[in-house]
Formats: C-alpha cells, sequence, structure tokens
C-alpha cells in the first residue's frame, strides 16, 4: 500500500531532480546571483558597525532565500513542464493530483534548504558571524513549519503558468514581489505605510522571520558579537502555531484552486506545448 501511494510521488522527485540537472548553468547563474545580493544587502549591516543589523539581516536574506526558493520551484514546475512539452502527459497520467504536488513540493523544500546552506557558505566570505547560543534546532523547526504555509501559496502562484504560457511564469514573480515587501525580510513592518502594513498580517514569512530572530537573540540586548542569546522554543509557540494554522488553511486551498484552474487548462487547451 504505501509503495503505491510514494513510488508515484518519488517519481516526481526524481523528474524535478534530473530537471534541475537539464537546466544546471541556469541554476549556477541564479545561484551565484543569490549569493551576491545576499551578501550585498549584509554587507550594510557590516559598514555601519552594527552586529545586531548584520546579523538581522543575515538572518533575513538566508530565510528569505529558503522560502522564495521554495516558492520558487513549485510555482514554476508548470512551466519547466512546459518548456519539456511533458505538461498535457503529466495531467492526464493516471496519477492522483496530490501525489503528483507533493513530490513537487518535496523536492522543492530539498533543493531550497540545500540552496540556502551554499548561500550561508558564500556569506561566511564576506561577512563575520557565530551562530553560539543560538536556537539552531529551533529555527529549523520554524523553517520547516513555516514552509508548508509557503507549498501552499506556491500551489496557487502555479496557476499562473498555466492559465498563461506566455506571461504566467513571469506573473508568479508579483506574489513573490508582494510577500517581500509587507514580511519585514529587510525592516520591521512598523515602517511601511498605513495603507498596506494589514498585507503583513496574512504574510507567514513575517512570522516566520519574528520566530527566528527570537530564536537567534538578533534583538536581545543579551547578545554579544562572540555569543547569541537565543530564546527558547517555548517563547514563539504562539508564533508556530500561526505558522501551522496557516499551513493548514493554504495547503488545501492551494490544492483546491489548482484543481480547478487545471480543469479550465484542459477545457480551454492550455496545456499543450508553446514556444
Amino acid at each position: 500500500m504505501l509503495t503505491k501511494i510514494f513510488r508515484p510521488l518519488w517519481a516526481f522527485v526524481f523528474r524535478d531532480f534530473h530537471l534541475t540537472r537539464r537546466y544546471i548553468h541556469w541554476e549556477v547563474v541564479n545561484l551565484f546571483y543569490a549569493m551576491v545580493s545576499s551578501a550585498t544587502v549584509a554587507l550594510i549591516g557590516v559598514a555601519s558597525k552594527d552586529f545586531r543589523l548584520t546579523l538581522r539581516l543575515t538572518l533575513g536574506v538566508l530565510l528569505w532565500n529558503f522560502l522564495s526558493s521554495l516558492f520558487h520551484e513549485i510555482a514554476n514546475s508548470i512551466s519547466y513542464e512546459r518548456w519539456e512539452g511533458t505538461l498535457e502527459y503529466t495531467f492526464m497520467a493516471p496519477v492522483s493530483r496530490l501525489q503528483h504536488l507533493l513530490g513537487v513540493s518535496s523536492y522543492a523544500s530539498v533543493y531550497a534548504l540545500l540552496r540556502s546552506f551554499v548561500v550561508l557558505g558564500g556569506l561566511y566570505l564576506f561577512i563575520p558571524m557565530t551562530l553560539r547560543g543560538a536556537n539552531m534546532a529551533g529555527v529549523v523547526l520554524v523553517i520547516a513549519i513555516g514552509g508548508l504555509a509557503f507549498m501552499g501559496l506556491g500551489l496557487m502562484a502555479a496557476v499562473l503558468p498555466l492559465m498563461s504560457p506566455e506571461r504566467g511564469a513571469s506573473a508568479t514573480e508579483i506574489f513573490q514581489g508582494v510577500l517581500l515587501l509587507v514580511s519585514g525580510v529587510y525592516y520591521p513592518v512598523e515602517v511601511l505605510p498605513s495603507w498596506i502594513r494589514p498585507l503583513s498580517v496574512i504574510s507567514p514569512a513575517k512570522y516566520a522571520l519574528d520566530a527566528c530572530r527570537k530564536l537567534m537573540g538578533t534583538d536581545n540586548p543579551a547578545s554579544t558579537n562572540g555569543h547569541l542569546a537565543g530564546a527558547s522554543l517555548s517563547s514563539v509557540t504562539p508564533l508556530l502555531l500561526v505558522l501551522a494554522l496557516m499551513g493548514i488553511i493554504l495547503i488545501p486551498a492551494g490544492l483546491y484552486v489548482f484543481g480547478v484552474a487545471e480543469k479550465w487548462a484542459k477545457k480551454t487547451g492550455k496545456l499543450k506545448r508553446t514556444g
């Protein structure tokens, strides 16, 4: 029974891995850009000679790199299949859409995590950092729970390439741009204009960042350049509950939205390869 459930899921993980290998030159370019842009932002803190600001910015770019990579891989999975000319075959295959999308999401999670570790290694070349005293186990838990909410958002964004073969992939950048703007990745959300600030309340990235910053001790006065005063996991329990609730709501919502878009695409002939 388990083999019947997980074998198709693993097949999509395996397929996406080989798609990454096929476009490895794109991955190298994107990874290089992620490392350079992350270092550029974090060096603002170094220039200010404020280690807390440096740590805040570094944590922001790392967590955003993970979440945006996860979001991007899920959302653009449709685009990759369209380029390969396999989109119509995938949607006609005798595999449940849940298995298909769970396989895509599983690969995206591993890919985003590995990419973030590479970016972290690159940052060590530019920025003196210490993780002594940080609650890293808690940070990993926050990333795992926050990733579920981003999976749901990624599934919703994946309908755009499905609905628009020409511009859908580019339109997914709108989702990421809005999330980056309202989530307080590089600045407190309090500096946002009052008319857009309420959007930060529904951003899972905001709660993930707030929790990770507490666990890392970035804003704790007791943190020093050589030792961080990370908070305990119990101090971020309310934030974890909010992230878990968002994941519970957004993943089924994403599956539903994707299912509706799939039916529409089949009726209107949007599954054929273009370009």
